[in-house]
């Protein structure tokens, strides 16, 4: 274990909880998205420029807990870089030669082979993730869980599954909370190793704006299919960071279009992607 990354203090993720309801704009209108791809979930928005949040299904939002899946993925790097488990995100990890099938049953295809991290953030790949876990090792991890304060902070027994079989959950309020942290290199880590992830965030670049998310896939304890996007937008150098949570009971649902169509519909009422924000 890195022994600068034992002298930073606890960071709460939490973001919602120090704000009054007088910087909360509850909007129940956006339900219209959610139910037009047979969803139920919720969705938050912070201003970082104004302080103001929107969110839609606040109880969803600030006092639920869920598996965070690939987003996890987010964390894990951080982790992997900051204790020299993996010295850049330029480095490759040898394929395991285990085949494996996504959250809909289907064969990984762009899992199967090796690759860097860079790579490996950008396919969401379970395997090479699971590696680092396993690089970290229990303690490691436990510990950074700890000083992060990331959700409920449990591992459970396998450490290379705990982020995927509900054994660690997080609220969506902490989920913005670590992005924006994320960006304005407040985590503790270095901020070499904040910008690496930060970096490989980015989705969408134009002149008009900059999208960065990570996406999630798993299944709740109940077996319905639960997808997340967390990260932000940027237009004139003014960052919005968000969240976006959905769940739904069919097993054959399209998460990978649901998630970015509720996603970009939201953002587009917003009035995001014109460069006007």
């Amino acid at each position: 274990m890195n022994n600068r990354i034992l002298l930073f203090a606890l960071v709460a993720l939490t973001t919602l909880g120090a704000c009054s309801t007088n910087n909360i704009n509850q909007e129940d209108e956006l339900k219209q998205y959610f139910d037009a791809q047979k969803v139920e979930g919720c969705f938050g928005l912070f201003d970082n420029g104004q302080g103001q949040f929107t969110i839609y299904n606040m109880p969803r939002y600030r006092d639920s807990a869920y598996l965070p899946a690939s987003t996890f993925k987010i964390f894990n790097s951080l982790v992997a870089l900051g204790t020299g488990r993996i010295f850049s995100d330029t480095v490759v990890v040898p394929w395991d030669g285990v085949v494996r099938m996504g959250p809909g049953g289907d064969t990984m295809h762009a899992w199967n082979k090796d690759m860097n991290m860079r790579e490996a953030f950008a396919v969401s790949n379970v395997g090479f993730y699971q590696e680092l876990a396993r690089r970290i090792g229990r303690d490691t991890m436990q510990r950074m869980l700890d000083s992060i304060g990331y959700g409920n902070k449990k591992i459970g027994d396998k450490i290379d599954r705990f982020w995927l079989d509900n054994s660690l959950k997080i609220s969506p309020d902490e989920q913005l909370g670590l992005v924006k942290k994320l960006y304005f290199r407040q985590l503790a880590f270095q901020n070499r190793e904040q910008e690496i992830v930060k970096d490989m965030m980015i989705r969408e670049k134009t002149d008009k704006y900059i999208l960065a998310y990570k996406t999630g896939w798993g299944q709740t304890e109940k077996g319905n299919q639960l997808g997340w996007m967390v990260g932000w937008i940027e237009e004139n150098r003014h960052p919005y960071f968000f969240v976006l949570n959905v769940e739904s009971a069919d097993p054959g649902i399209d998460m990978v279009n649901v998630r970015l169509n509720i996603l970009k519909s939201i953002l587009k009422e917003k009035g995001f992607f014109e460069g006007k924000k």
